[in-house]
């Protein structure tokens, strides 16, 4: 038995690989074939080739009938677990925001072209909004969602939008991809969303993206919008926009 091949830096260089063509798949969309694979990692097809036929019998990448390869359903249960300890990490910041704000916090990831809240810390207020942790969400029509797609690519936005569909939750959900594009430049060159009862009536939410993390992210505020008025928008703003800074820095040093 060969023992693996160890890098400079003292890291196994055959592992490396392999999180890289995980990332390469996932950078794709989730699908590609060896030779995409081959261009874009710059990696040898006899390599590409051993390392993604161990990934397949492992169950993190499977093999589609059109000889594509893709990422696995193994991984998961992985992201799924990651997402949960992120969320009980960023929970103490989230708490000083409800302090700062008065109103409840939320964190929430992109997975598989949802949106997916991994923490919350609720306003002490009786009247609040309440999003159970877990829940899974179209992110056209939630605050984190958008803005966690203005710091997307244009194309990959319309990708998403075409594999996902836009439903109405209310009257005010974007349905149509051009007018959210659009919204969504805005919503970058502002710096974050506000959501306008556009996933339920009644309800507005402030949302900020995490910028440098591994996977696309987002903070939000939420409140009844008779509390959380636009006036009360531009003053909580900043706020959230210094607790996504402070979360995406902690992530970056930690990855």
């Amino acid at each position: 038995m060969t023992e693996a091949k160890v890098g400079r830096d003292g890291g196994v260089q055959s592992l490396r690989r392999a999180f890289e063509l995980l990332e390469r798949l996932a950078d794709t969309g989730g699908e590609a074939s060896l030779s995409e694979l081959a261009a874009t990692s710059g990696l040898p097809m006899p390599t590409i080739h051993r390392l993604i036929r161990t990934l397949v019998q492992l169950g993190y990448v499977r093999q589609n009938t059109n000889r594509r390869y893709a990422l696995g359903a193994r991984l998961i249960r992985l992201g799924e677990h990651a997402s949960m300890q992120f969320g009980t990490w960023a929970r103490p910041l989230l708490a000083e925001l409800v302090e700062a704000t008065g109103e409840t916090a939320n964190l929430a990831v992109l997975e598989r072209d949802e949106v997916v809240y991994v923490s919350q810390v609720p306003s002490k207020h009786s009247m609040r909004m309440f999003t159970e942790v877990g829940r899974r969400v179209l992110p056209h029509g939630t605050g984190v969602g958008k803005a966690i797609l203005s710091q997307l690519p244009a194309e990959d936005v319309r990708a998403l939008l075409a594999r996902t569909g836009m439903p109405a939750y209310t009257d005010h959900t974007f349905t149509d991809a051009d007018a959210l594009l659009a919204h969504l430049a805005q919503v970058a060159a502002q710096g974050y969303a506000v959501d306008e009862s556009e996933q339920e009536l009644g309800v507005r939410c402030v949302a900020v993206p995490l910028t440098g993390t591994p996977a696309p992210a987002a903070v939000s505020v939420s409140g009844p919008s008779g509390r959380l008025t636009l006036e009360a928008v531009s003053r909580i703003a900043p706020l959230v926009q210094a607790t996504a800074a402070t979360l995406s820095t902690h992530l970056a040093e930690s990855a």
